[in-house]
């Protein structure tokens, strides 16, 4: 919060449930930031994402197959229920100091959610790291870090690398590949735990290497990559995830270097990332 607010940024969550429900959860949760009740869903429906498949899991078509899909993917994996009728698609928006929607963050799939570092790094505001690495070599050095160091069933986050080229050095960007270099970025273990995003880059600069006569794009001043990371939502995830302390997720960072002379050969670093395993909240109170 502090961070946000240091920003410019406020938060507020809106949400179908009454004033007593969601003061039962903030007390709970110790959260201090405005829950707002829009009993009636008046509020989401304005904005377009009242979640109509809650209602149609349990119309007349509600053991049509394609229903029944739906209802798995946008309302509940256990199902259709009364209690989900009028909550909205989960998402985020972020609001201009004039009320307009400046980007907006939503899934395909209800129980993934973005996270607010996640969605933060993503709009290029800097938060602080928490529980980073640090690495070394003749050619760069560089700071790795989790946006948040617990995850969930369903959680999006990112690990972002800060990369700092040493001088007269650079590292190739997306398309120098063509040309036989090896493209900096992060390869991780794969897991049925989780699914990686493509790797968000900045822009990168086209770079004149003189002795090949070629143009090739690099990094060269000091960038950032985003590896976006979203765990399973599924059943066998959570349950998995209930019976774990911590989740390992390690890989290398891979990449090639050069000066105005020389190319050196590709590296590949490790890195390990260690994360709390948390289960969701499910507590309900009285309607």
């Amino acid at each position: 919060m502090d961070e946000l607010e240091n920003a410019g940024i406020g938060v507020a969550a809106i949400s179908y449930d009454s004033p007593a429900v969601l003061q039962d959860f903030a007390q709970r949760r110790g959260i201090d930031f405005p829950l707002l009740a829009d009993e009636g869903s008046e509020v989401i429906s304005r904005y377009g994402i009242l979640n109509t498949v809650a209602a149609e899991g349990l119309g007349p078509n509600a053991e049509n197959p394609d229903v029944m899909a739906e209802v798995a993917r946008y309302v509940s994996v256990f199902g259709a229920s009364q209690a989900i009728v009028g909550t909205p698609y989960p998402g985020t928006f972020m609001v201009d100091a004039d009320g307009r929607v400046t980007s907006r963050y939503f899934e395909e799939f209800y129980r993934e959610r973005n996270t607010t570092s996640n969605v933060l790094l993503k709009e290029g505001i800097g938060v602080s790291p928490i529980e980073a690495i640090e690495g070394s070599s003749p050619q760069l050095d560089f700071t790795a870090w989790p946006s948040n160091t617990s995850v969930s069933v369903g959680t999006r986050f990112s690990i972002a690398v800060e990369v700092r080229p040493n001088e007269n050095m650079h590292v190739y960007a997306p398309g120098a590949e063509t040309s036989g270099y090896r493209v900096i970025g992060l390869e991780l273990a794969p897991s049925d735990m989780y699914r990686m995003e493509p790797v968000e880059y900045p822009d990168s600069e086209i770079y004149y290497f003189a002795p090949l006569d070629e143009y090739v794009p690099v990094f060269q001043e000091p960038f950032t990559l985003l590896q976006e990371i979203v765990m399973a939502g599924s059943a066998e995830t959570e349950a998995a995830l209930a019976e774990m302390d911590t989740i390992t997720i390690s890989g290398f960072l891979n990449y090639q270097a050069c000066d105005d002379a020389i190319c050196y050969l590709p590296q590949s670093v490790p890195v390990s990332f260690v994360l709390d395993a948390e289960s969701p909240d499910r507590q309900r109170a009285l309607r």
